[in-house]
């Protein structure tokens, strides 16, 4: 079982309560790595929600100035920094990616509340230039309500970094509910803000728990006036459908198909680096990772081997050793669907240029693995991975590996590598995702806008753009 400072209380918090559920209920919280139990945390529902989100209403009646809102934000960014070791080691238990790794997610979500403190004279109400029907306008930038923040399990501290902090940002009181496969980071987290942080009572409340009763208490209540979610397109529909009866906001980030374009004139290391940084991040477990990988034909051979070389480097074990560079997958399910893949990938023609070895390790592991000559119709062609496979797609021109990069449903993430600067971005402009990288592997940050297009969803987190999610705007004209 862990043991950790930053876990006082294995239950949610409420009104600046620490709770277990009503009814006693819990769930337990494993290590990927052995299967092995690393505590019970409480198991809330309906009840617990609805009390929270009441919380969180009585807070929005007791609003902050810009001033204090960055002073929260910025302390929140310097309790991440501080602790970021042993967020990191809870992270790394709870999910199994390496320790440095988890490190650095620490380091990321920082990243987002120091942002959003340093810009959030943006949400300042300002005067028009202009003086229509002689008038004085003001444009304001009030909370929108209380807001519903849903995270995924790959990334337990990133993500309620880019939700929390514009919510903080825009005045908003937030009930926050993480994945039940890694709840033990948000503990965490909550934990520093009400031990080093000091929001107000309700300000941020946290419940644990299935993800049915929760969601439909927080669709049902109508001061909950936007809802951010991230995680499946399938679960996204269903919100989209649920947001309907109280026409409320939604922000959501759902699934991906990635592609990953290799042109013959590319640097070939480079873009081989570049994709192991970016493919097994995680495991391979990221909504923006690579999915399907494109290179021209003349050099997909060539590629193939350069990228087997450097995923035979690559340490498969638990990420809590040193030298560590790839962990476990998050469940057997997760193991499954890779298995699944690469099975069907290899009956319908492709090669195995290289698989690693992950036998006898007790967890839910598996090897890192590159295909070539993946047909179209190969599952992981359609489906998102969501793992460390490699599959290799080869393609002869501009025009086939355009078209086959958009012929997909989703559009978060793109990459593209070419030596001709004028054709990267000719391609890219073409390219319908809302994140489209010229020879780079590089994935979100903080300072900059992301989402998705098509069927990977809308709004968007980070940079200024995403400052502005949970404002509604209110223009005051003055005769």
């Amino acid at each position: 079982m862990i043991d950790s400072p930053l876990l006082p209380s294995l239950g949610g918090y409420i009104n600046g309560e620490w709770l277990m559920a009503d009814k006693g209920h819990t769930l337990t919280v494993t290590n990927p790595v052995d299967n092995a139990p690393l505590a019970a945390v409480a198991a809330m529902g309906a009840d617990e929600t609805r009390r929270a989100t009441a919380a969180a209403e009585q807070a929005l009646e007791r609003p902050a100035t810009l001033e204090q809102r960055r002073e929260w934000l910025n302390a929140i960014a310097d309790a991440l920094s501080r602790h970021r070791e042993e967020i990191g080691r809870i992270l790394c238990l709870e999910h199994g990616k390496p320790l440095a790794e988890a490190q650095g997610e620490a380091d990321y979500a920082a990243g987002f509340f120091r942002y959003a403190a340093t810009h959030i004279d943006a949400l300042a109400p300002h005067t028009l230039d202009e003086r229509p029907r002689d008038c004085e306008w003001h444009i304001h930038y009030r909370p929108a309500g209380v807001v519903g923040l849903i995270t995924p399990w790959n990334f337990p501290i990133g993500m309620i970094a880019k939700k929390l902090s514009s919510a903080i940002a825009a005045d908003c009181a937030s009930v926050v509910k993480p994945s039940s496969k890694t709840p033990l980071t948000m503990i965490a987290l909550f934990t520093l803000l009400d031990r080093e942080v000091g929001l107000p009572a309700g300000k941020a409340n946290l419940v644990l728990g299935s993800a049915g009763p929760i969601t439909d208490a927080l669709f049902d209540t109508p001061s909950v006036r936007v809802i951010s979610f991230t995680g499946s397109t399938e679960v996204g529909r269903t919100l989209i459908e649920q947001s309907a009866p109280g026409i409320k906001r939604l922000t959501l980030e759902l699934g991906g198909n990635a592609p990953y374009i290799v042109f013959a004139d590319a640097d070939l290391d480079h873009a081989a680096d570049q994709l192991i940084g970016n493919k097994f991040r995680g495991g391979g477990q990221t909504c923006v990772c690579a999915n399907r990988i494109f290179v021209q034909r003349d050099v997909a051979a060539a590629f193939a081997e350069k990228l087997a070389v450097r995923v035979k480097a690559l340490t498969v074990g638990d990420g809590m050793a040193a030298g560590t560079k790839l962990g476990p997958l998050i469940d057997e399910n997760a193991v499954a669907k890779v298995e699944r893949h690469v099975s069907d990938a290899l009956d319908r023609g492709a090669r195995q240029i290289f698989q690693g070895d992950a036998s006898g390790l007790p967890g839910t592991f598996y090897p890192p693995t590159v295909l070539l000559d993946v047909p179209s119709d190969a599952a992981c062609y359609r489906e998102e991975t969501f793992g460390p496979l490699v599959p290799l797609i080869s393609f002869d021109d501009e025009d086939q590996a355009v078209a086959m990069a958009n012929d997909t449903d989703f559009g978060l993430a793109a990459y593209v590598f070419t030596a001709d600067q004028a054709r990267g971005h000719q391609v890219i402009a073409r390219l319908r995702f809302g994140h489209a990288a010229l020879n780079t592997g590089s994935g979100p940050t903080p300072e900059a806008p992301f989402g998705g297009m098509k069927q990977s969803g809308f709004g968007r987190e980070g940079g200024l753009e995403g400052l502005f999610e949970f404002t509604e705007v209110q223009t005051v004209p003055v005769g």
